[in-house]
């Protein structure tokens, strides 16, 4: 631009060249003046284009050719005599620069030390001039555009995975320390599912924007779908990353709204510093994910350091849910029964089935060996499936046998409602073994509420309720909501949990709280099973208090198909006494 003016000015003695273009804003920012004073061309610098802002910012304003034969008197200098008088300048001729689709792109002028018109050569060099101002703007339009979708996100705005990838290596060529947090948003697949994408979008972009305000002086970069990782210069100290990480975590957790719905971003924050936790990029970025993945799993919501520990815990996870695919593979989840006992009777009134995994060798484990695996949605799912369908085929079996039980409560999780084909699966499934629905009972925690939405956990459960199927609420009363959960979820039946029954032998606090669940649940019409009975004494105290059910290790252990088949035989009700499941428990309570 600057040799186009000064070529400009050598062919037409005694003009001055000038060339501005507009940035995002329409306002002024000048590319080549080199025979204006540097304090003419910073005092254009940022004006907006206007209907009176000299020849140029008109010129921009209109679209058109604006010719100004004396500044002095002019209107659209009005505001500028004072800048442009005292260097001599007396006329102004501006051309708007457009590009080929026909935008303005800026201006290119001819100032004049007369009060005169341009000459007709003028007018040609101008026209030139003009023309390759257009191809140069586009031009480095074009390399702009190219270099921000190579270096730069769309949706967010904040550098890409090309430009982290540059930094990070950088920084350790130089032998930097620094820190390195990843960053996943909460349950962006539940808004995009239930929202749509254009939610899910909008909640990408928030959390990028309050990200780059919050860690300023920090690289943010996103880096995937909903992964940001950010770069922490100068970082040596534990607290320094924990101090950003807490700003961050702060920062995002605003609600916002979007097409009348409100959000409340979360995010989780795995981190590593430099030389503490690894020397190379391969391995701070590996730690670093290994501390997010750990994050996510134990502690969604908060930041955790990598320790060397989770690589080990990491290798055992992966092992584990190899093992539990290879025996869902191999049909070796199996269910294994605890019964429910009515305690004043001790007859058995139902069981609950607890997934147990054979292993190769014939040893049989227990659910809580492999509960990492069940974290991964798609194994907890086909879990849940396999547990149904061993399920309905025992009660089939017990049911052609004559055996009398009133119900089989199985586990689920929080996979099997975000799948959302949960009441689909256990009919169809209870269906083709010819087993009425009425005589399973479906077993939720507290994390199935916690890991979805509480409208769509909400209808699920009230699907299955309309099929017949009860619910329960297992481990009643560990969480931190679980009295909010009566309220907004549709349960049948609360499960007292194995810590309040083991102390209640040992202090009046624990049979304090069992009498007014007892209480609570009977007056909102729920029944009341006891988890966990490993005494006599603790038995015949819950009896005494009004609680009819219970299961325990006083009773049995969990045991196989083959053995609660005894069990039935011996110790259910006669036949004639058989009923509904919400009949039984409440005759029972």
């Amino acid at each position: 631009m600057e040799r186009l003016c000064h070529r400009a000015e050598a062919i037409s003695p005694g003009v001055i060249c000038s060339v501005v273009a507009i940035d995002n804003q329409c306002c002024l920012q000048p590319l080549a003046s080199p025979s204006l004073p540097p304090h003419y061309v910073g005092a254009i610098k940022g004006v907006p284009a206007g209907p009176e802002v000299g020849s140029c910012g008109t010129a921009i304003f209109r679209g058109e050719p604006v010719e100004v034969t004396d500044i002095a008197t002019d209107p659209l200098w009005r505001a500028y005599t004072d800048l442009a008088l005292p260097l001599g300048l007396r006329a102004c001729w501006s051309t708007p620069i457009k590009a080929r689709d026909g935008r303005v792109v800026g201006a290119f002028a001819f100032y004049f030390r007369a009060a005169r018109r341009p000459r007709t050569l003028e007018r040609r060099i101008v026209a030139t001039c003009v023309h390759l101002c257009a191809i140069a703007i586009e031009h480095d339009e074009v390399r702009t555009r190219n270099h921000r979708l190579a270096y730069f996100d769309t949706l967010t705005g904040l550098p890409n995975r090309s430009q982290f990838n540059s930094a990070i290596a950088e920084m350790s060529a130089a032998g930097r320390r620094y820190g390195l947090m990843l960053i996943d948003i909460d349950h962006l697949k539940t808004v995009n599912d239930t929202l749509g994408h254009a939610a899910g979008d909008a909640l990408i972009a928030v959390v990028g924007r309050r990200l780059d305000v919050a860690l300023a002086g920090c690289l943010t970069c996103r880096i995937g779908g909903d992964e940001f990782a950010v770069l922490v210069p100068d970082c040596r100290e534990p607290a320094r990353m924990r101090a950003f990480a807490s700003a961050a975590m702060a920062a995002v957790a605003v609600p916002f709204d979007h097409d009348g719905h409100s959000l409340v971003p979360g995010i989780t924050i795995g981190g590593v510093i430099a030389g503490e936790d690894g020397q190379d990029t391969v391995t701070l970025r590996q730690n670093a994910d290994l501390a997010l993945y750990h994050a996510k799993e134990t502690r969604r919501g908060r930041y955790v350091r990598f320790r060397r520990q989770l690589r080990s815990a990491m290798m055992h996870r992966i092992r584990t849910r190899r093992d539990v695919a290879g025996a869902l593979g191999d049909d070796r989840i199996i269910p294994y029964y605890q019964p429910v006992i009515r305690l004043d009777t001790n007859e058995v009134v139902g069981l609950e089935a607890l997934a147990r995994m054979r292993l190769d060798d014939g040893r049989i484990i227990a659910a809580g060996e492999f509960q990492d695996a069940l974290r991964d949605p798609k194994i907890a799912h086909r879990t849940t499936t396999q547990m149904l369908t061993a399920v309905a085929a025992d009660m089939a079996e017990w049911r052609a046998s004559g055996l009398n039980f009133q119900h089989v409560a199985v586990n689920v999780t929080s996979a099997d409602f975000q799948k959302g084909d949960l009441v689909q699966r256990a009919t169809r499934t209870l269906e083709k073994a010819g087993v009425p629905l009425q005589q399973l009972v479906i077993e939720v925690t507290e994390q199935v509420f916690m890991g979805g939405r509480k409208d769509g956990v909400a209808r699920t459960m009230e699907a299955l309720r309309a099929n017949g199927s009860p619910v329960a609420l297992d481990d009643f009363g560990t969480g931190f909501a679980s009295l909010t959960h009566l309220l907004d979820f549709p349960i049948d039946i609360i499960k007292i949990d194995r810590s309040f029954v083991g102390s209640i032998d040992s202090g009046a606090r624990s049979e304090i709280i069992i009498e007014a669940l007892l209480t609570m649940t009977r007056r909102l019409g729920m029944k009341i099973v006891a988890e966990g009975i490993e005494k006599q004494a603790q038995a015949e105290r819950l009896s005494e208090m009004g609680c009819g059910l219970g299961q325990g290790y006083l009773y049995s252990p969990p045991v196989p198909a083959s053995i609660i088949r005894e069990w039935l035989q011996r110790f259910t009700q006669p036949t004639q006494a058989t009923a509904p499941t919400r009949g039984l428990v409440a005759n029972a309570a």
